[in-house]
């Protein structure tokens, strides 16, 4: 079990390392949508600004937890475009018939098929998310619990879209509602949590698990308690569980198209 992890993930670093020589080739275009991404960003914490020299608490948060939320939200976003940027792109994957490509091959048929190419910008999201941390106060400890909440709550982004796209088993194209709930995510992502009531805030810390991926690892690096690592850690080895159940039941279902395509 232990040599076949390790065997899996030597080849998801190559595959990810050749994607990545792929995308440098045109080396203008490359650097350009890295840092046109950390601009887009910074153009958003300007508003942020501007409100918080209005008033001093915003949904019981402060602005330089504002400026944590918008690290977490841009360092969750950018590992899971970055490294699994075709979970996202699973539905059309599968309804096109160009899950066939992986299931020939000899490794994880879900890990293989998420992770077969990269999205550029994502670089600048993570770059941003340093730049982030660094303004809310950079140390050790905040660098090792920054990384560990963030690639957990990249992991439940992947696995809440795998999740989505895996419907497409059984229900044929389904990449309207996994795009919308995705962007859903992503929207909400950057606002205090304070903000939301009720029926929303309990469907951000179940449908939407926004909890996990930037409320609470807010809430690990500005007051750190160990309960909330330990949620953390458990709710992404449940949703990461979860993802390869629904996939893998999902996939006794799927009919080849014979559609071959050649993989380089």
């Amino acid at each position: 079990m232990l040599t076949e992890a390790r065997n899996q993930l030597r080849v998801t670093i190559q595959t990810t390392k050749y994607a990545l020589q792929r995308e440098m080739l045109n080396k203008v275009t490359f650097i350009s949508n890295i840092l046109f991404m950390i601009l887009n960003n910074a153009c958003f914490i300007v508003q942020w600004i501007i409100i918080y020299s209005l008033k001093d608490n915003i949904g019981g948060y402060s602005f330089k937890q504002i400026i944590l939320l918008w690290g977490f939200a841009a360092l969750t976003y950018g590992i899971s475009r970055f490294f699994f940027i075709d979970s996202f792109d699973l539905s059309d994957i599968i309804n096109s018939g160009k899950l066939d490509n992986y299931i020939v091959q000899p490794k994880n048929v879900l890990i293989q098929s998420i992770t077969s190419s990269v999205e550029v910008s994502a670089l600048g999201d993570m770059i941003y998310a340093m730049i982030m941390l660094f303004i809310y106060g950079f140390s050790f400890k905040n660098l090792i619990l920054f990384l560990f909440c963030g690639i957990c709550g990249a992991l439940v982004i992947v696995s809440v879209a795998t999740m989505l796209a895996s419907l497409s088993f059984w229900f044929g194209k389904t990449d309207m509602i996994a795009y919308t709930i995705n962007g859903l995510m992503i929207n909400f992502a950057t606002y205090p949590e304070g903000i939301f009531k009720g029926i929303v805030k309990i469907m951000f810390y179940t449908i939407l698990p926004l909890g996990l991926t930037t409320y609470i690892p807010v809430q690990v690096v500005s007051n750190f308690e160990w309960y909330y690592l330990i949620y953390i850690l458990i709710g992404t080895i449940i949703f990461v569980s979860l993802a390869f159940l629904v996939f893998y039941k999902g996939l006794k279902r799927y009919s080849s198209t014979n559609l071959m395509n050649a993989r380089i």
